[in-house]
């Protein structure tokens, strides 16, 4: 099959002639074919400067102009080298305009006054090629005024401005002052060519009578949407702007806008709210207030204690109960019978127990209450008593013969439970006996078991020593017998505080040795 070679060709995109406006983005691209490492040159027909940055690519280049300006206003020639003997050129030329905008109006006095002369002013921005500019200024369908630029040399953009004034009367108020500008060029493809704006003829007034609505119009709870309105008289159409006092007497900017939603109101929403209403033709300024309460039920119940949860006897304590809600909640104070049932016993946000006593102890609940609802927290205060009221009870007597038991039993209050230690005096050492299940047993005593015992009852708060005297009379029938001696110590607490006081030591003393067999008791208790 024969090679088929693609003939040298080259083309400029868009081709021909383009119109662009001024300030845009334009784009020439000039394209090879045929071609596998072309060249590229660009220049204008005048060699003036290309207004553009250059890009060249494999098969073609690019020539940007961001964003157009009067000067791209040329033919622009591409010329592309294939080797060095081939060469191809083509032109394109850019016509430029610029329409961006519609009219600006501007009328003057702002304050308009039947039977004074009211000044129309049409601003047409940025216009190019103004020579074809037209302007025709109308009241309603009336056409007031007719202006053409036809002999205008401006070289660049320019802001014309088109002037007329005529006498003002009651019949003009609500009339539209309409300017009309045209850019009608020939041979020029471009929209649009004719830029249109309108405005009444209205007094300039206000703002008055300035008020918020709320909506809705009942109170409303946490939770609701809410809208407040700010609804006011002026003309032109104000400014308004939101603000919000807060608590710490500074004022907090909001929105711009005549209505301020709330979505999804939370308690801390409540508060005065400003709405502002500017005139700027006026240059007058008018403000409304409302107060919204977002109303809720108790929420965020705390109770402080002071100085703890657990105080000795004696002190002072404070329980101070706060709570959330609107309106705001009313306080009271409640404390858990022995029933289960809580008995009010306060009406006030604090509580004050002075000289605390063991029968202040317990549960102390706070009811938080409002029209919407309750909220309840609980508190458990211990009272710490150290021991007292101990009572020691010796059985038969602290007079015992040999082979008797002797029994002892005591009874205490105190708060936590205490601890109790039997102790002997011992003329060489100090013996602890600890107590096992509630009571201490001295099992077949003997004169070697005569001697001082001191009771040690204690908690934490504080603690109180009994001293006991036990005096053994008489003899056994076998003295060298090991006779056991079994201690066992129990102590009925208070109704409130169970003793809680349970080591097991078991002793027994020989004649022979002085010593105490724990063994040996332990077998004999069992």
């Amino acid at each position: 099959l024969p090679i088929v070679v693609k003939a040298f060709e080259m083309e400029i995109i868009p081709a021909n002639r383009i119109v662009a406006q001024i300030g845009e983005t334009l784009i020439l691209t000039c394209n090879t074919t045929g071609c596998a490492s072309p060249s590229f040159s660009w220049r204008t027909q005048m060699d003036n400067p290309l207004g553009g940055t250059v890009n060249n690519h494999r098969t073609y280049s690019t020539l940007t102009m961001n964003p157009v300006s009067i000067v791209n206003s040329h033919d622009y020639l591409c010329t592309v080298f294939c080797g060095e003997q081939e060469k191809k050129e083509k032109s394109i030329k850019v016509e430029l305009y610029s329409f961006p905008s519609d009219p600006i109006i501007e009328i003057r006095p702002s304050s308009l006054v039947y039977g004074e002369r009211v000044t129309v002013i049409c601003k047409i921005p940025d216009v190019y090629p103004s020579d074809h500019l037209e302007v025709i200024l109308k009241k309603d369908e009336l056409v007031l005024h007719e202006e053409n630029f036809y002999e205008d040399d401006s070289t660049n953009t320019e802001t014309k401005t088109v002037t007329y004034s005529f006498k003002y009367t009651s019949e003009d108020i609500g009339k539209e002052i309409t300017c009309v500008a045209k850019l009608p060029i020939a041979n020029m493809d471009f929209e649009p060519k004719e830029r249109v704006t309108s405005q009444k003829l209205n007094a300039n007034f206000g703002p008055q009578n300035t008020i918020i609505t709320v909506s809705p119009d009942n109170p409303p709870m946490e939770g609701d949407s809410l809208n407040l309105t700010c609804v006011t008289e002026s003309n032109p159409s104000p400014q308004i702007i939101w603000r919000k006092h807060l608590a710490d007497e500074s004022i907090q900017h909001l929105i711009e806008n005549n209505v301020l939603s709330i979505p999804d109101a939370r308690f801390n929403d409540s508060g005065l709210y400003i709405c502002e209403v500017i005139n700027l033709v006026t240059n007058k300024t008018e403000k409304a207030t409302v107060d919204i309460v977002i109303q809720d039920g108790p929420k965020n119940t705390m109770i402080s204690v002071i100085p703890a949860t657990a105080v000795k006897e004696g002190e002072t304590v404070t329980m101070k109960c706060t709570s959330s809600g609107n309106p705001a909640p009313v306080i009271s104070w409640k404390k858990k019978k022995a029933t289960g049932e809580y008995e009010k016993i306060f009406k006030d946000s604090t509580l004050t127990i002075q000289n605390v006593k063991s029968q202040d102890l317990g549960l102390y609940e706070c009811e938080a209450y409002n029209q919407f609802g309750k909220e309840e927290k609980v508190v458990n205060l211990l009272v710490q008593v150290p021991p007292q009221n101990i009572t020691v009870l010796v059985y038969p007597s602290e007079n015992v013969k040999e082979g008797e038991n002797v029994t002892i039993t005591c009874s205490t209050y105190s708060n936590p439970p205490s601890q109790m230690v039997l102790k002997k005096v011992h003329q060489e050492k100090e013996i602890i006996l600890p107590s096992v299940n509630g009571t201490f047993i001295l099992y077949n005593v003997t004169k070697n078991d005569t001697g001082r015992y001191l009771l040690d009852v204690f908690n934490e708060v504080g603690n109180n020593i009994k001293v006991i005297e036990i005096a053994v009379v008489g003899r056994l029938e076998k003295p060298d017998q090991m006779i056991p001696l079994i201690i066992a110590f129990s102590c009925v607490a208070a109704i409130a505080v169970p003793v809680v006081a349970i080591l097991i030591y078991v002793s027994r003393k020989a004649k022979i040795n002085g010593s105490y067999s724990l063994v040996k008791a332990l077998r004999l208790k069992v």
